[in-house]
């Protein structure tokens, strides 16, 4: 005989679907609050000092303004300007002719640094921060070191250069040599930088990989080919993308050293787009000017991106 549960008269009904339902939509809110609270310290300084000056130099692109008087619309004409501008596309070609000798030059000694310092040899630490030093040293420092170095009447390269029987040219007095002394100095500056991010790639890559490759027989140049360098490519992919973007905006040692010149040959893009501002009071076509730019390194950027499947390994 089976036994049954007493009847108590109380029929238990399972609670409505709808319940969980409409608590769903208070948590969701009750999340995206929590959130918002925490990020309200970088998101407000984010709105008001970069979102809205963007918005704000967009709108200014559309109009002819020079700072005093009232703004006049204009419409697309400043950027149709600024296209067929022969200054503006060799402000253009300047800055991509820096990128072009500072790129290659950066990452090579970098990587030459970053296999040096990898090793085990005295002061290694010391090393590694004396390379980093330039990296925090203020530009004008910088800009005006090198300046003096290659000062062609009594900077100290041409009177080294003299010493072995070479005339040293006029670096930043020197049309043709001014840009080189500008990608010389940058170049300087930044390879504690790429010197640090490829070192931490490097010491990521185990060990394991190199001894299997000595053991197969493989020489340092076949490991560095076959192994350092394809596990070191997501750092240099970092590399790349963030010297990219530095080339396009620079700036202060072209204004420093050589202001633009000698004869236009150092004008790179934002150093028009300053003198459009302040020389010559044209802010609309600055602000157009920008945004061109801003356009050109974003293009650059998703290209990079895209084309980073077919050459970085990562694991």
């Amino acid at each position: 005989m089976t036994a049954r549960p007493p009847a108590t008269g109380v029929t238990l009904t399972a609670s409505p679907p709808e319940a969980g339902t409409r608590r769903e939509p208070r948590r969701r809110w009750r999340y995206a609050a929590t959130v918002a609270v925490f990020l309200l310290p970088s998101l407000v300084p984010l709105t008001l000092y970069t979102l809205v000056p963007m918005v704000a130099s967009l709108w200014t692109s559309l109009h002819e303004w020079d700072l005093i008087t009232e703004m006049r619309w204009v419409g697309l004409d400043n950027y149709a300007e600024l296209l067929g501008d022969p200054g503006t596309r060799a402000a253009f070609g300047h800055t991509l002719y820096f990128i072009a000798g500072y790129l290659p030059l950066v990452y090579a000694g970098g990587l030459g640094l970053a296999l040096l310092l990898n090793r085990a040899m005295p002061a290694r630490s010391l090393l590694r921060g004396v390379y980093f030093l330039p990296v925090i040293t203020s530009w004008v420092v910088v800009a005006l070191m090198w300046k003096w170095l290659l000062n062609p009447a009594s900077g100290i390269v041409n009177w080294v250069l003299g010493l072995i029987g070479v005339s040293g040219p006029g670096w930043w007095t020197d049309p043709d040599w001014a840009m080189p002394s500008i990608i010389l100095a940058s170049a300087w500056k930044d390879l504690g930088f790429v010197m640090i991010i490829l070192l931490e790639g490097l010491q990521a890559i185990p060990r394991e990989y190199q001894e299997a490759a000595m053991v197969d027989g493989a020489g340092a140049v076949r490991r560095f080919r076959h192994i350092t360098l394809p596990l070191l490519s997501p750092s240099t992919f970092f590399v790349v993308v963030i010297s990219l973007i530095n080339g396009f905006q620079v700036f202060d040692q072209v204004q420093i050293m050589t202001g633009g010149g000698p004869g236009g040959a150092t004008q790179v893009v934002v150093s028009q787009i300053y003198d459009l501002t302040f020389r010559y009071g044209r802010a609309g076509a600055a602000s157009a000017l920008s945004w061109l730019l801003f356009a050109l390194v974003l293009l650059v950027t998703i290209v990079q991106i895209r084309g980073q499947r077919r050459w970085v390994t990562y694991g």
